[in-house]
């Protein structure tokens, strides 16, 4: 039985790991976080298959965690009425782990992030037992977007008796399932720390498999190795650039050039060029020349090669942006273009 946790780096084809793993033999469970990565995840086994086999079932995590651990289980004893997506209620905190308000609004509508702990509560024995009954494997997309209670599931599922294969990115972690309190506060202070939790229960951890990148250059791989002291390298040969832009003539060609994404740490929107931002583009891999855009003290950061003074979830979405590079990347100071703002 082969249990596992492969870390991987940006554009190390993760989506085609899980994809090439699956075959007609066994019974497999693919679950993923966004509804994109659903998406994605989907097109590409049917690409592979002609069509989505019977023995693959592909779902989004709440799905997964509302239809088959709690429906078949609790459903019937809490009568709930759907999902309340908001932040619990302070005054919840304060409450019994066995109130029904602790979980329940006063609409009857389960808080999301707490599904998960009331399934570890109540059936956690059952959810394993279905899941061994009906799968063969269970593989879990974007691991690093499992936060709150919903790690503590997961490491449970992974004690099911099945093979178990979750994949990925430790410094893409930008979004999370879900909060609450100080549950797993700390949990993406420390990748050492955050390895451990899989080890601790018998999973292998493996930092080899995807540890290259076919999209971004080594140049650019050297970059983010030096600058944000994430271990990344290429598969690729060739070389490319890494820039600052320096002198309006040069940055308003770029500004407007919408061969060249600019990505922006927030409120793209606002300017009248081709953009996104940082953390929204995570998984996004179109794009060739990318220039990101550096709010004042990220730029400052930059200009004196240190990044560590960042916050982690900013050093996080910095690492998404200078990753999406195909080709070149570019830097720009925001204050450069701040009177391009259309709003």
């Amino acid at each position: 039985m082969d249990k596992r946790v492969i870390f991987a780096v940006a554009g190390s084809g993760k989506t085609t790991h899980i994809v090439n793993s699956l075959s007609f033999e066994k019974r497999s469970l693919v679950i993923t976080y966004s509804e994109s990565n659903y998406n994605h995840l989907r097109r590409k086994i049917i690409e592979k298959f002609g069509y989505l086999p019977e023995n693959i079932t592909v779902q989004t995590y709440f799905t997964f965690l509302y239809s088959f651990c709690y429906k078949p289980f609790l459903h019937y004893a809490w009568r709930s009425k759907g999902i309340n997506w908001d932040v619990p209620p302070a005054f919840t905190l304060r409450l019994r782990r066995t109130d029904r308000r602790f979980f329940i609004d006063g609409h009857s509508r389960l808080y999301s992030n707490r599904i998960a702990k009331l399934a570890l509560d109540n059936v956690i024995d059952d959810v394993r037992a279905r899941l061994e009954k009906y799968y063969d494997e269970f593989l879990l997309d974007e691991v690093q977007d499992f936060a709150g209670h919903d790690f503590n599931l997961l490491k449970e599922i992974c004690r099911s008796d099945m093979d178990i294969l979750l994949v990925g990115d430790f410094y893409q972690h930008t979004f999370d399932t879900s909060r609450d309190g100080p549950t797993n506060k700390n949990l993406f202070h420390d990748f050492t720390r955050y390895q451990k939790h899989f080890s601790d229960i018998d999973i292998t951890v493996d930092k080899d498999t995807l540890s290259r990148s076919y999209r971004c250059s080594s140049s650019v791989c050297a970059f983010v190795m030096q600058s944000l002291g994430v271990n990344i390298e290429s598969h690729k040969k060739e070389e490319t650039g890494v820039y600052y832009l320096d002198g309006e003539k040069i940055f308003k060609k770029v500004f407007y050039d919408d061969n060249v994404v600019k990505l922006f740490f927030k409120e793209h929107s606002k300017y009248p060029c081709y953009s996104n931002n940082w953390g929204k583009s995570k998984g996004l891999d179109q794009y060739d020349d990318v220039c990101v855009v550096l709010y004042p003290k990220a730029f400052k950061a930059y200009t004196s090669g240190n990044f560590s003074k960042l916050p982690a979830s900013s050093r996080n979405k910095l690492y998404v942006a200078c990753t999406r590079a195909n080709r070149s990347l570019y830097f720009m100071n925001e204050a450069d273009i701040k009177d391009l703002k259309t709003r």
